[in-house]
């Protein structure tokens, strides 16, 4: 779809879109705000931000945009879901109902690490990289239980915060806000560009 670097989407719905976009900024890449199913067209990577995953999902029917969300993700765009957006990735939560893409082999809890005051940074060992990630929990998810074709990257108190299946990545934190860039460099490491 590019000549040079990957230009990367960003959901735009609800969330801390901005954030994402100067990661992807700072990394030579083009991002761009996605909000109704044409912006997809346009992108050859997708990053669905932290935020509220109920109001996401229902913002995204509204918008017209499940469907098409599924059908680029089905069709391999590499994507990357942070907090809300692994949720909303998800086959399954395990509480509420809400509209999920289902693209991620994984049943997920909301808020499984408690409230925002009881949000919380750790160094976080990722397979692949030689360093620890700064990873910062606020309000996160906690996956339950993966599937088969999931491939756990990093976990913590063992359990699966750092998930990947095919072409769709998502973590419990929020690698945009820090200034660790590597999680944002896997996605677009993962872009076919030519």
């Amino acid at each position: 779809m590019t000549s040079s670097a990957p230009r990367v989407g960003v959901l735009a719905l609800q969330g801390d879109f901005r954030e994402h976009l100067a990661a992807v900024a700072e990394l030579g890449a083009e991002g761009s705000e996605v909000r109704v199913p044409h912006d997809l067209e346009t992108v050859d990577a997708l990053i669905i931000p932290g935020g509220e995953s109920t109001t996401i999902g229902r913002l995204a029917t509204l918008y017209g945009m499940i469907e098409p969300l599924r059908k680029h993700i089905e069709h391999g765009m590499p994507t990357l879901g942070t907090c809300a957006g692994m949720i909303f990735l998800a086959s399954s939560v395990t509480d509420g109902d809400q509209p999920l893409i289902g693209a991620l082999a994984a049943s997920v809890e909301r808020n499984a690490f408690g409230r925002q005051n009881e949000s919380f940074e750790i160094d976080l060992d990722v397979e692949g990289l030689d360093d620890p990630v700064k990873a910062v929990f606020i309000r996160a998810p906690l996956i339950e239980k993966v599937g088969d074709a999931v491939e756990v990257l990093a976990s913590y108190r063992g359990r699966p915060v750092f998930v990947r299946q095919a072409n769709v990545m998502a973590t419990s934190f929020h690698p945009e806000l820090t200034q660790d860039r590597r999680i944002h460099q896997m996605l677009l490491d993962s872009v076919e560009v030519g």
